[in-house]
């Protein structure tokens, strides 16, 4: 097995969860929150704590699976940050690079779930996961990793390239899922990529980055960029490749989409998971797409990550 960093955000998840209240509507093109009127008392049918962030439901993901599992990340000592411990301990990710920061409070997201369509909306305050220039690359020099499994900096470029590059210096392989403020920065972010070993992108995330509107296309721009590169489009599956083989792919099962929290970072580390334990390009994705499809069918973005013990049913897969 893998010895593995996360680096990325820690939150709590907060669920208010409902079956009537949050339904959504369109209105003017535009989806929203059903019956919450402003001013109005809404009766929650129920709530449900969690963790979440890209860097802690990566962690445990490669801890499940039986990888090293290095979770690096900023929180406080609060409540909040008081269960992303306690979780990381449950979990078996050694949390000891963790930062704890004194003025801000753990990161918090407000999940307001809608249970029958499993659509939901997120109110994030970041807190100490706004900000990662505090973290010290030299602490890869400590550990030694295999693998850099690296989420959304919020769009901190310098402490990403610091990170690169002392991966690279080391033989640390990276793995990349770039989020909305990397995205903010296209060109920027295209130069790093000589750093990357596994891009992982959605269509839209793609799009930014490269010219091109179908998978092909934009798989073929960014692998101009990365060797391997994964992209991703919701229920149509996706399209990956190595430089060896490229697959275009569908989804896992047609399964019930309780909370799509964390189906990107399911996917994502899912494959680095299964390809660091040795499986075929091939097997990681269908254990990708079965880690996402297992993490949608659950409320929290954790509860459903697989352990890589399951045994994969056959899912549409063609090689192209």
């Amino acid at each position: 097995m893998a010895r593995i960093v996360s680096l990325g955000a820690a939150l709590q998840d907060v669920y208010l969860i409902d079956h009537d209240d949050l339904t959504p509507i369109v209105m003017g093109g535009t989806t929203v929150l059903g019956k919450v009127a402003v001013g109005s008392k809404v009766d929650i049918d129920k709530i449900s704590y969690s963790v979440g962030g890209g860097g802690v439901n990566s962690a445990i993901t490669f801890a499940r699976h039986g990888h090293e599992a290095i979770f690096l990340g900023n929180i406080s000592r609060d409540p909040a940050g008081s269960l992303i411990i306690k979780t990381l301990d449950r979990e078996g990710v050694d949390n000891s690079y963790v930062n704890f920061l004194e003025r801000k409070a753990t990161g918090v997201s407000i999940i307001l779930l809608d249970t029958k369509t499993g659509e939901r909306t997120i109110l994030t305050h970041r807190g100490a996961s706004e900000q990662f220039g505090n973290f010290s690359e030299d602490n890869l020099d400590l550990i030694q990793p295999d693998w850099l499994y690296v989420t959304t900096l919020r769009g901190d470029l310098d402490t990403l390239t610091r990170f690169f590059k002392k991966a690279q210096s080391i033989g640390t392989k990276i793995m990349f899922n770039p989020g909305v403020k990397e995205l903010e920065q296209p060109e920027k972010i295209l130069k790093l990529l000589k750093y990357v070993d596994i891009l992982n992108v959605n269509k839209l995330e793609a799009a930014r980055l490269v010219p091109g509107t179908v998978l092909v296309e934009l798989f073929y721009h960014l692998n101009g960029y990365v060797r391997t590169v994964l992209i991703t489009d919701g229920a149509m599956g996706g399209i990956a490749g190595n430089g060896e083989e490229v697959f275009r792919f569908g989804i896992y099962e047609d399964t019930k989409v309780k909370d799509s929290t964390g189906a990107g970072d399911a996917f994502g580390s899912g494959f680095l998971a299964h390809i660091a334990a040795g499986y075929s390009f091939k097997q990681s994705l269908v254990f990708a797409s079965a880690n996402s499809t297992a993490v949608v069918s659950k409320i929290g973005a954790s509860k459903g990550i697989l352990t890589g013990t399951e045994k994969m049913h056959p899912m549409p897969i063609q090689k192209i």
